[in-house]
C-alpha cells in the first residue's frame, strides 16, 4: 500500500507539472502572438504625420492621431495630479495610523472593493455626477474617472510598499524626537521611494488602456485641444472609433494606435520590473 501510495504521488506530481508548464507555455504564447500582430499591423501607421498630423476624412492621405496624443497625456497627467496625492496619503494613514483601527479597516475595505469595480462603472458615475449637471462632455470629467481607477491601485501599493518598512527605523526615528510626519516623509518616504513610484506607474499603465470610462465623460474629437472642459480627443476611444469603421485607412490608424499603447504599457512593465528589482538590492 505505501508503494503504491508514493507511486500515485510521484505519477500525480508529474502531472500537475506538465499542466503548470503547458499553461505557462500557452500563456506566453498568446502575449507574444498578440505582441506581434499589433506590432506588425501597427509599425504600417508609424510615420511623422502619424504624431504630427490630425485626422482626415477617409480616403485622404496624411492622416494622425497628433490631437489624441495630447488629449491622452493631458488627461492621465490631470488624474495624476488628482489620484497621486489622495493614494499617497491613503496609504500612509493605512499604514501608519490606521492600522488595525475600524475606521481603517472600512477605508482599506473600500478601497479593495474600488479595485473591483468595472471602470464603465465608474465612467457612469462620474457622467452622472459631472457630465449630466454641465451637460457636455469634458477632458476634465474623463480625467476625474481616470482618477477613480487609480486612486486605491495607489494607496494599496502605498500601503504594502511603508509596510515593509522595518519598525527598527520608526523606532529609532521617534526616540531621537522626530514628529511623526517628518518621520513619514524623511524615512519612510525615502526607504520606500522605489515601490511608492512603482505603484504610481502601475496606476499610469492601468489607466492608459482605459476606453469604457472615457466613453461617458470625454467622448472624442476629431480637433486639438484647446480646453479639458471640451470633448477631448484621446487615443482609446480612436481605437473604438476607427477599428470599427469599414475604411481600411482608418483600421490602420487603429493598429497603429494600439501599437503605441501596447508599447507604452509595456515599457511601464519593464520600468516597474527594473525598479522592484533595484529595491531589493
Amino acid at each position: 500500500m505505501k508503494k503504491r501510495s508514493n507511486f500515485l504521488r510521484r505519477v500525480l506530481d508529474w502531472v500537475i507539472k506538465i499542466i503548470a508548464t503547458l499553461s505557462a507555455f500557452f500563456g506566453i504564447m498568446i502575449l507574444i502572438w498578440i505582441i506581434f500582430e499589433v506590432g506588425r499591423r501597427g509599425a504600417q501607421a508609424m510615420s511623422l504625420n502619424f504624431f504630427t498630423k490630425l485626422p482626415t476624412p477617409p480616403g485622404v492621405p496624411g492622416e494622425g492621431v497628433a490631437n489624441a496624443i495630447v488629449g491622452s497625456l493631458a488627461m492621465v497627467a490631470l488624474a495624476g495630479f488628482i489620484s497621486v496625492p489622495i493614494g499617497l496619503l491613503a496609504g500612509v494613514y493605512l499604514s501608519e495610523f490606521g492600522k488595525d483601527t475600524r475606521f481603517g479597516n472600512s477605508i482599506k475595505f473600500s478601497t479593495n472593493v474600488m479595485m473591483g469595480i468595472p471602470s464603465i462603472i465608474l465612467g457612469l458615475f462620474i457622467y452622472t455626477l459631472v457630465v449630466v449637471p454641465t451637460k457636455h462632455f469634458s477632458g476634465y470629467a474623463g480625467a476625474l474617472a481616470l482618477a477613480l481607477i487609480m486612486i486605491p491601485i495607489i494607496a494599496r501599493t502605498s500601503e504594502d510598499m511603508l509596510s515593509l518598512v522595518p519598525n527598527s527605523l520608526r523606532e529609532s526615528a521617534l526616540a531621537l524626537g522626530a514628529p511623526r510626519w517628518k518621520v513619514v516623509i524623511q524615512i519612510l518616504f525615502r526607504s520606500a521611494k522605489a515601490g511608492l513610484i512603482t505603484g504610481v506607474i502601475l496606476a499610469v499603465a492601468r489607466v492608459s488602456g482605459e476606453t469604457a470610462p472615457l466613453l461617458f465623460t470625454a467622448l472624442n474629437s476629431p480637433y486639438w485641444m484647446r480646453s479639458l472642459n471640451q470633448p477631448t480627443a484621446n487615443l482609446t476611444m480612436t481605437i473604438f472609433n476607427y477599428a470599427m469603421s469599414p475604411y481600411r485607412d482608418w483600421q490602420r490608424i487603429a493598429w497603429g494606435a494600439s501599437f503605441l499603447i501596447m508599447s507604452l504599457v509595456l515599457a511601464l512593465n519593464i520600468f516597474i520590473r527594473f525598479m522592484l528589482r533595484e529595491s531589493k538590492r
